[in-house]
């Protein structure tokens, strides 16, 4: 796949161009003498910068194609790692003939940790020059910067600059090791037309996807501009503000359309992500067993498939920084066919976990474990909450989706009685549909829980939205009928006056234990009513309803008489109102 302006360039000569991904180059040379050879050609050919990413192994991992003065980065979606260099360098030439590294190029290699960045001057056919940087010592808590020639191309020290790269590497580790390299954040701003709370979450996003906001906007719309989503005027206004405040990022608090996101980046003059792209950013980080990444891929490629045109988006696996981005125009028809195949691929393999997790629900439920989910509005204390009552010892942080895979722990509550409390994903406002469907599997956890516990965030100021939003997602799973048990968290933080909303809720604080002992009681009392101990009489030609009691029940002992078989058995109170009913019936 080509990335970048590949508009009026024939199909022949892009053809001939993916041909160099099957292509390989002495690992041992830093610029092999075929690959600047068809580098120079196919820059006078087309007269536009050209560039490649060169890896270790002597392959090529990237290929874009820019105008005439510029190219865009293509993004490989390889997450930059603090420890190491990215494994390839930048290629990329010059037509006019200026074979020096500009100040972008040497940003361009500080930021995104090149092997090196080399440029390559081209002019009447031939190379002019090579230039090559590469990251140096640290000075002034940044690394500096190395750089050689230009030189001429029959002059290239092959060797010395392998080595230099050795070098680099060892530079970078030695910064790590001596405290004085820290990631750089993505300086944000944040741009939405509902309301000052929902940037307050916006912002909670963005810092959760470890970007920095340096400003944020709310405008007063009645609807989105179709173009733009804010309008001309209001954009032109805030491309001063990015020029300003040096930002890298503007976060739009709301799902956007492909078109109005290119038109936004062109008129802000930065990358523009939607609050979508956001959210499966940072369900991309939190994934950590291999069902939640599978699901994570899953819904990022749902929704990359119809923003193709003009995004060149690549195909890796959970895609790296903040959002996605991807410069110019691609092969749409193969783009698409490979995002549907691998859709299709990813659906069949969650399809498979989730029958070996159905059989393992149903060895649960020939056990008579109770199960009792914990569900509610991220960040609401859902994790603490489960380490509290279960002494477990699951990660908790003060960020939005820290939990991302189901957690199941076994709890012991009063007169003997025990149940298996599940930790789900958190619930959001605009929660995306993408992600609604990709984890239908483990939000099904709470669907086929025999009690619900929503916990909320009683000290916040937008209780009331959250709660709302939570049983408004609850619904959408078919779960609006479950029995519900609401636990209002947090509330050694609220200022709590009058009678507390709604009306049977328990007050309690995960962190320091109040109301915990109420909430376990209370969950007894109600898994305790959940089953019955009956001894039921049923007749042979009502074999389909002692299949019932097998399937949903525990059977503790089983007899045959005359008239069918008697059963001493445990089931629930659903079940047991079935069997009563199909018992009277003739």
């Amino acid at each position: 796949m080509i990335h970048g302006n590949l508009e009026g360039i024939r199909e022949s000569v892009l053809a001939d161009l993916e041909k160099l991904y099957d292509a390989e180059f002495p690992r041992d040379e830093f610029l092999p003498d075929r690959l600047l050879a068809i580098l120079v050609r196919y820059t006078m050919l087309i007269n536009r910068e050209m560039l490649v990413y060169l890896s270790r192994e002597g392959t090529i991992l990237e290929i874009a194609i820019g105008s005439i003065a510029s190219i865009a980065l293509p993004e490989l979606h390889l997450r930059r790692n603090l420890d190491r260099l990215s494994g390839f360098r930048c290629v990329h030439t010059h037509p006019g003939g200026d074979a020096r590294l500009s100040d972008v190029d040497l940003q361009a290699l500080r930021l995104l940790r090149f092997d090196s960045m080399c440029s390559v001057g081209v002019a009447d056919n031939r190379a002019t020059g090579i230039m090559a940087a590469f990251l140096g010592e640290m000075e002034y808590d940044k690394l500096s910067i190395v750089t050689f020639g230009p030189v001429k191309p029959g002059r290239i020290p092959q060797n010395l600059w392998m080595r230099e790269i050795e070098l680099a590497e060892e530079r970078v580790q030695r910064a790590i090791r001596q405290g004085g390299l820290t990631e750089t954040a993505e300086r944000a701003l944040l741009i939405s037309i509902d309301s000052e709370s929902s940037l307050d979450e916006l912002a909670g996003l963005a810092d959760t996807a470890g970007a920095l906001v340096v400003a944020r906007t709310l405008q007063k719309r009645v609807k989105p501009d179709p173009s733009t989503f804010i309008g001309g005027g209001k954009a032109a206004e805030l491309a001063l503000s990015c020029q300003a405040l040096e930002v890298d990022l503007a976060i739009v608090d709301d799902e956007i359309t492909g078109a109005q996101q290119r038109n936004l980046e062109n008129a802000l003059g930065v990358r523009v992500i939607d609050r979508t792209a956001l959210i499966l950013d940072i369900f991309a980080r939190r994934a950590q067993s291999s069902e939640g990444k599978l699901q994570v891929e899953l819904a990022q490629l749902k929704y990359r498939l119809p923003r193709l045109t003009g995004l060149g988006t690549s195909l890796s696996r959970l895609g790296g920084g903040i959002g996605t981005r991807g410069p110019g125009e691609t092969r749409l028809e193969v783009d698409r066919r490979r995002i549907r195949r691998r859709i299709d691929d990813l659906s069949q393999q969650l399809a498979e976990l989730k029958k070996q997790r159905d059989m393992r629900r149903a060895r649960r439920e020939k056990q008579e474990q109770v199960i009792v989910a914990l569900v509610g509005y991220t960040n609401a204390g859902k994790s603490t909450l489960l380490n509290a009552l279960s002494g477990a010892d699951v990660l908790v942080e003060d960020k939005l989706f820290a939990t991302l895979d189901p957690v199941l722990r076994l709890v012991e509550l009063p007169e003997n009685r025990s149940c298996l409390l599940v930790d789900t994903v958190g619930f959001i406002r605009k929660l995306p549909h993408q992600l609604v469907e990709a984890f239908h599997s483990t939000l099904e956890e709470a669907l086929y829980a025999d009690l619900i516990v929503v916990v909320s965030d009683y000290s916040s100021s937008t209780y009331r939205e959250q709660r709302a939003t939570v049983f408004e997602v609850l619904r959408e799973l078919g779960v609006g009928d479950k029995p519900v048990l609401e636990a209002l968290n947090k509330c050694d933080q609220a200022e709590i006056a009058g009678e507390i909303e709604p009306p049977g809720a328990i007050l309690i604080s995960a962190k320091t234990g109040m109301g915990l002992d109420h909430l376990k009681a209370e969950i007894g009392r109600r898994v305790a009513s959940m089953r019955h101990e009956v001894e039921l009489l049923i007749p042979y030609a009502k074999g389909a309803v002692l299949n019932w009691i097998h399937q949903r029940g525990q059977t503790l002992r089983e007899t045959y008489e005359d008239t069918g078989t008697r059963v001493l058995c445990r089931i629930d109170s659903k079940t047991y109102q079935q069997v009563k009913r199909a018992l009277e019936t003739e």
